[in-house]
C-alpha cells in the first residue's frame, strides 16, 4: 500500500489545533489530530450542499452567496456551476494555509475556480463576515469544522448556537437559505434552527455518492417575522403577587 506523505501543516488562528495536508498517490486528505476533515475522493455531500441550495434559488437574479470554509473547493465549484453569471460568491476561509494549498499542492483539484470573477476569497472568520451587515445574502453555506459539534475552535460553538443562527438569519434576505454540512447527525440542531426562525429540511447524503457513511445536510429557509412569532406562541401572562395573571 502507498504510504501517506505529510505535505504541510496549517495553524488555526487563535487555537492550539493544527491542520495537516496529507497525500497518498492521487488522494489528498486534510486532517486535524487523527480525524479526517476532508478528502478529495469523498466529495459528494459537499457538492450536494451547494446543489440543494442553488436549486431553491433558481430564478433569483444577482444571487449573493457566502460560503464558510474553502476546504478543497467542492462546494464552491458546485455553486459556480449552478449559479448565473451575475452571481457573487464570497468565500470565508479562516486558515491561511488552506487558501495557500488551493493555489499550491491542491491547484489541480481547484482547477482555476478561484480565478472566476464571481468569487471573492477572504481570509477571515465566517462569523465576522455574517455580522458585517443585515440582509446581504440570498444564501449562506456553512461547511466549517466538522459541523455543529466542531473539533477545532470553541468559537464555532457560537456559530451554530442560538446567537450565531440568529445572526445568520439577520444576514439573509427574505426567503434566504442557510445550508449546513455536518459529519454526522445532531438531534438538537434541527430544533435549534427552527427556534431561530427557519423552516428546516434534513437530508442525508453518502460521502462518496454511492456507498459508505452518510453525512447530514440541513437546508434551512428564513421564515417571515410573522411565522417566527407564531412559532414562539403568545407571550405568557405575568403573575402579580395575588396569583392572578396581569394583562397590562
Amino acid at each position: 500500500m502507498i504510504p501517506w506523505v505529510h505535505l504541510d501543516t496549517g495553524t488555526v488562528p487563535g487555537e492550539n489545533s493544527t491542520l495537516r495536508l496529507m497525500r497518498r498517490g492521487d488522494e489528498f486528505s486534510i486532517v486535524v489530530g487523527t480525524i479526517e476533515l476532508m478528502n478529495n475522493r469523498l466529495s459528494a455531500s459537499e457538492k450536494a450542499l451547494a446543489n440543494l441550495v442553488c436549486e431553491r434559488l433558481r430564478g433569483r437574479p444577482r444571487v449573493g452567496m457566502l460560503i464558510g470554509g474553502l476546504g478543497m473547493g467542492f462546494t464552491l465549484r458546485a455553486a459556480l456551476d449552478d449559479l448565473g453569471p451575475d452571481a457573487t460568491v464570497v468565500v470565508a476561509e479562516l486558515v491561511p494555509a488552506v487558501a495557500a494549498w488551493a493555489r499550491g499542492p491542491l491547484a489541480h483539484i481547484f482547477a482555476g475556480i478561484l480565478d472566476d470573477p464571481r468569487v471573492d476569497l477572504r481570509e477571515d472568520d465566517v462569523g465576522r463576515q455574517i455580522r458585517l451587515k443585515p440582509a446581504q445574502y440570498d444564501a449562506i453555506l456553512l461547511d466549517v469544522d466538522n459541523g455543529p459539534e466542531g473539533l477545532m475552535r470553541r468559537e464555532n460553538d457560537h456559530l451554530y448556537g442560538p446567537d450565531g443562527l440568529g445572526q445568520a438569519r439577520a444576514a439573509l434576505r427574505p426567503g434566504g437559505i442557510l445550508g449546513v454540512w455536518s459529519q454526522g447527525p445532531d438531534r438538537m440542531f434541527k430544533s435549534r434552527l427552527q427556534r431561530s426562525g427557519f423552516a428546516v429540511e434534513e437530508v442525508r447524503v453518502r460521502a462518496n455518492g454511492g456507498a459508505g457513511r452518510r453525512h447530514v445536510l440541513w437546508i434551512a429557509t428564513r421564515t417571515s417575522e410573522a411565522a417566527q412569532d407564531a412559532r414562539r406562541g403568545p407571550p405568557r401572562a405575568s403573575r402579580p403577587r395575588n396569583g392572578r395573571p396581569s394583562h397590562g
